[in-house]
C-alpha cells in the first residue's frame, strides 16, 4: 500500500467543516464531515489520518472521532492497519467493478423512476453541468472532477429519496478515491462534461428513456477506461 502523509493543511482544513459538527458530539456528523472531504477530493488515497488531529480539527472528542472513523472503515472509505493507524482507502480493481454495478442500479433507478422532474431538482442538475463547464474554461481540472461528483449527487436527488441520497454519499466517496488513480485528470473527466450536459438536456426535455440510454453508455465508457488504467498500475 502506498502511504501518503497528510498534505499541508489537508487535516487542518477540516476545521472549515467544524460548523457541521459544532453543537453535537455524534460520530455520524463527524463521519459525514470527513467523508465529504474525500468526496471533494481533498483527502486522497493512502493519506494517514491521526485521530487526535482530526478530533481537534472538527472540535470533537477523540472517542467520538474514533467511533466516526470506525464507521468510515465499515463504509470502505477508510482502512485500519493494526499498529499503524487509519488511512484513506486505496480502491482496487474489484472495487471499481462493484461501484459501477451499484451506480447502474441506483442512478438508473433515480433517473428512470424517480419523482416528477420538477424545476428545483432539474435546476440543481443544470447547475452542476454549468459548474463543470466553467471549470473547464478556467482549466481547473480538479474543479471539473468535483463538478462531476455534484452532477451525480443531483442525479440521484431526482428520486426525492433521502435514503438513496445517503447511499449515494457513500458511493461518491469511493468514486473519488477511484478517480484519483487515473493518471490524467483532464483526459478522463473533460469528455464527461459534455456527457453530463447531454443527459441533463434530455431530462429537461422530459426524455427519461433517452437519458437512461445515455447514462448507461456513459457508465460503460467510464468503467472501461478505469479498468484499463488499473490494469497498467
Amino acid at each position: 500500500m502506498t502511504v501518503v502523509e497528510p498534505a499541508s493543511g489537508s487535516i487542518a482544513q477540516l476545521g472549515q467543516a467544524r460548523s457541521a459538527v459544532t453543537g453535537s458530539t455524534t460520530a455520524e456528523r463527524a463521519a459525514n464531515a470527513v467523508r465529504e472531504e474525500v468526496v471533494e477530493g481533498r483527502l486522497r488515497p493512502g493519506t494517514r489520518l491521526p485521530d487526535t488531529e482530526l478530533a481537534e480539527a472538527l472540535g470533537v472528542s477523540r472517542n467520538t472521532m474514533r467511533e466516526a472513523m470506525s464507521q468510515l472503515v465499515t463504509e470502505r472509505v477508510l482502512v485500519r492497519h493494526p499498529n499503524r493507524g487509519v488511512y484513506v482507502a486505496t480502491p482496487e480493481v474489484d472495487d471499481v467493478r462493484d461501484v459501477y454495478r451499484a451506480r447502474r442500479l441506483i442512478e438508473r433507478a433515480a433517473l428512470r423512476w424517480g419523482q416528477d422532474l420538477d424545476a428545483v431538482r432539474l435546476a440543481a442538475l443544470r447547475a452542476a453541468v454549468t459548474e463543470g463547464q466553467e471549470a473547464v474554461a478556467a482549466g481547473d481540472w480538479t474543479g471539473v472532477a468535483s463538478a462531476n461528483q455534484h452532477f451525480h449527487r443531483a442525479l440521484v436527488g431526482l428520486a426525492g429519496s433521502p435514503r438513496l441520497e445517503q447511499q449515494m454519499a457513500l458511493l461518491l466517496a469511493e468514486m473519488r478515491l477511484i478517480f484519483h488513480r487515473m493518471p490524467g485528470v483532464r483526459e478522463f473527466h473533460e469528455p464527461f462534461v459534455g456527457g453530463n450536459d447531454g443527459i441533463c438536456s434530455l431530462l429537461e426535455a422530459g426524455d427519461r428513456e433517452g437519458a437512461e440510454r445515455a447514462l448507461m453508455d456513459y457508465f460503460d465508457e467510464a468503467e472501461a477506461q478505469l479498468l484499463e488504467s488499473y490494469a497498467r498500475l
